[in-house]
């Protein structure tokens, strides 16, 4: 007599915000909500992503990428500010 085995059915990762089973979206939503991020593609250059992954080391290379365009971002900001600043103070109005 042969054995018939039933085909593996994989079942997707369990999902818990809290206490509750949620589903994907749901779950996506709350991780947003608390870390305040958002997952997206893209794309970068092989160098880009070698140079963060040397540069890392133990940590996450994703990490420090955000953490550059956070820095990049923000002395954007500053660079505007500090030209505001100068205009005012060399023509008083």
């Amino acid at each position: 007599m042969k054995s018939t085995s039933s085909p593996v059915i994989s079942k997707p990762p369990r999902l818990r915000v809290g206490l509750k089973d949620v589903g994907r979206d749901e779950f996506a939503a709350a991780v947003q909500e608390k870390l305040g991020k958002q997952r997206v593609s893209i794309m970068l250059d092989t160098s880009v992503i070698a140079f963060f992954k040397a540069k890392a080391g133990e940590r996450g290379y994703q990490t420090l990428i955000n953490q550059s365009l956070h820095q990049a971002m923000t002395a954007e900001q500053i660079e505007a500010t500090l030209r505001r600043v100068i205009r005012e103070e060399l023509h008083p109005g």
